[in-house]
């Protein structure tokens, strides 16, 4: 039985990994920073503390297994500095494989954070994958829910750009698909949705599920920071946050690509299928 080391599985996509790997017959070491679940086992699924930004217990959670599922959990701005100790410890235990999150663009600059610690693990000397998703449907069901609701408006500073955004659901397969197997190995992958949309068109397609009538506004970059620092995020974050959604503005993230189609046989899941699959969070 393959052991496998799943980073921020309690996240969007590390859980549905997690929970993947356990159904077909894995032993999933599931990390988490919440010390109170160590020990905890479900099934297949073992749950282990550590705290990665000051390291207790990354050693201790590389010491048992063969492959890894690593990335900076959101909140972090150099996410080198959380990923690069992950890679590390990997090497030291010779792992089969990582598979590393980071983001579409992600390689566009050799100096960003992100792509410092594609490069690290490319050189590490592993077998591994990089996943590079776009942003993720979900974060209309999470982070810009309140103004859908409470306003029936999507609140961002984006403009008429439009964005290829990809199921969370989608990542977790090609996650699964890609530290379960070695046929692809020491590959990168920008994956995305099928459609590039802009916000006026996801607003649409959210009313329609909704069954009320929601619009997408445009705000000024420092309102949505406001917001952001009135949630909890720490200031740096918020600005990164701004940064990418600056991009974001600027068309980056309009492109697609065939990446699912060509990972898992099947086209990506549709944005009309994820508003119909999360209704409740528009009831």
């Amino acid at each position: 039985m393959k052991h496998y080391l799943i980073v921020g599985a309690s996240g969007s996509v590390g859980s549905l990994v997690a929970s993947k790997l356990a159904a077909q017959g894995a032993f999933v070491h599931a990390l988490t920073s919440k010390p109170e679940r160590a020990g905890q086992v479900e099934g297949n699924i073992r749950w282990i503390y550590a705290d990665l930004k000051s390291g207790q217990g990354v050693a201790d959670a590389f010491a048992r297994v063969q492959r890894a599922f690593i990335f900076a959990p959101p909140g972090y701005v150099p996410q080198d500095e959380i990923i690069s100790p992950l890679i590390r410890e990997a090497v030291r235990n010779k792992l089969e494989k990582v598979v590393l999150l980071t983001a579409l663009g992600a390689n566009a600059v050799d100096t960003a954070p992100l792509r410092v610690a594609e490069l690290e693990l490319e050189r590490s000397g592993l077998a591994y994958n990089i996943v590079r998703p776009n942003w993720f449907m979900q974060n209309f069901n999470t982070f810009w829910i309140q103004g859908i609701n409470e306003h029936n408006k999507i609140l961002l500073p984006t403009g008429k750009a439009k964005g290829s955004f990809i199921d969370v659901r989608d990542i977790a397969d090609v996650v699964v698909r890609l530290i379960s197997t070695d046929d692809l190995n020491n590959q990168a992958f920008d994956i995305t949705g099928s459609q590039s949309l802009d916000h006026d068109e996801v607003a649409e397609l959210l009313s329609k599920v909704a069954g009320r009538k929601v619009s997408y506004q445009e705000i000024p970059p420092e309102v949505l920071k406001q917001g952001f620092l009135a949630a909890g995020l720490p200031e740096d974050y918020a600005d990164f946050l701004l940064l990418i959604l600056g991009f974001f503005a600027q068309g980056y993230s309009a492109h697609t690509t065939n990446s699912v189609k060509d990972l898992l046989g099947r086209d990506p899941i549709a944005f009309g299928q994820y508003a119909e699959d999360y209704k409740r969070a528009w009831l």
